[in-house]
Order: structure tokens, then C-alpha cells, then sequence
């Protein structure tokens, strides 16, 4: 088999041969750009306005934060209470960080940047951290300490919303592995899950004051 035959073969596709593996760099819509970006100053505005009141609530325990508004929603009691400084420090800390990581990618997204699949992975992976520390922020407001914090509200739902469009991005452009279903899902339907979720969790803040609602 001469050398010219060899080369013609080997330009020829083959059912069983894979293509060379290649770096995977993906970049953003303008959509999900401006998505991030807004849902990660949404986050750093809720983490610096708690931060300032944790401070003057440290200077003057009698201090009333703005947003106290009734037994129900009284972010005083939120701040008073252990889980407000699980790490040793006031979380909304930790939240000045992270939320400004997520308004810098956005940020990055708009001038046109592309990640590799690492990166897009672990900030799906950070996110999901996120969410989970939301959710048993959540519980521990709904059943612990038996109040609600607006900025914390706010803060919750900008960190729902950014992991489930990531998620789907991520999906949607095999980062993430799923079944077709699923990346249909994410493809057409994307606002579903975190509308779901957000309902979810609207429902148990109803049902759990319902009576203080309703009254």
C-alpha cells in the first residue's frame, strides 16, 4: 500500500474512530452574560447592605435594621442568631466574595470571553455549594430562628437563579452529561427549574406563616 493510499484512508471517516480529543472552550450568550452579572450584583448589594447592618448591630445591640418590619420579617433576629456567622464571621462575607466572582464572569461573558470546560464545571460546582448553604439557610429561617430576612431573600433567589441557568448551560453544551430528555429540557424549557424551585420555596414561606398572612 503505497504512502498516497494510506493518507487517502485515513481522511476517510471510520464508524468506530473517535476524533482526537480536543480542548472544550465554550463561551455565553449575551442572555445568560447579562443573567450572571445581574444576579451577582443583586448578590453583592443583599451581602454588603447585611455587612453594614451586621456592623452597626455589633456597635449597638438596641440597633433595628431597616428591613425589620414586623415578627415575621425581622432581619435583627436573623443577624442575632449563630447561623448568621457559621464560619466564624458574618456570612454576608462571604457573599461580597463569591457574588463578585459571579458579576465578574458575567462581566467577561459580555467582552466576549470563552472558558474551558474546568472552569465552567467549577462554577457550576461553586453554585451548587451556594444553593446548598441557601437551603439550609432557608430552614434554619423557616424553623430555627422563625423569621425572614428581605435581603436575604433577595440574596437566595439571585443564587437559585444563576445555578440553574448555568446548569443549563452547561448541559446544553455537554459540559454536563444528561440523557436527551434532559437537554431538551434545558433547551426549551430553561426558566422551569428555577421556577419550580422558587415556588417551592414560596409555598413553604406561605404555608409556614400562614396564619400571621392571613390575619
Amino acid at each position: 500500500m503505497t504512502l498516497t493510499t494510506k493518507a487517502a484512508e485515513a481522511a476517510i471517516p471510520h464508524p468506530h474512530r473517535r476524533p482526537a480529543a480536543t480542548p472544550q472552550v465554550v463561551g455565553g450568550s449575551r442572555a445568560l452574560a447579562l443573567l450572571l452579572v445581574v444576579t451577582g450584583a443583586a448578590g453583592v448589594l443583599a451581602a454588603w447592605v447585611i455587612t453594614l447592618d451586621k456592623f452597626k448591630l455589633l456597635e449597638d445591640p438596641n440597633f433595628q435594621p431597616g428591613c425589620s418590619l414586623n415578627p415575621v420579617v425581622s432581619c435583627g433576629s436573623i443577624m442575632k442568631s449563630e447561623q448568621a456567622s457559621v464560619f466564624g464571621f458574618p456570612n454576608p462575607m462571604l457573599g461580597l466574595v463569591t457574588y463578585g466572582i459571579v458579576l465578574c464572569v458575567g462581566a467577561s461573558l459580555l467582552a466576549g470571553a470563552r472558558f474551558p470546560r474546568w472552569y465552567w464545571l467549577t462554577l457550576n460546582a461553586g453554585m451548587l455549594l451556594g444553593v446548598t448553604f441557601c437551603t439550609w439557610l432557608m430552614y434554619q429561617s423557616l424553623y430555627d430562628i422563625n423569621a425572614l430576612c428581605l435581603w436575604c431573600c433577595l440574596a437566595w433567589t439571585a443564587t437559585i437563579v444563576m445555578f440553574w441557568y448555568v446548569t443549563g448551560h452547561n448541559v446544553r453544551h455537554g459540559l454536563l452529561p444528561a440523557p436527551p430528555a434532559l437537554r431538551t429540557l434545558f433547551d426549551e424549557f430553561t426558566w422551569v427549574p428555577p421556577v419550580l424551585h422558587l415556588g417551592i420555596i414560596g409555598m413553604l414561606i406561605l404555608t409556614r406563616w400562614w396564619d400571621f398572612w392571613t390575619s
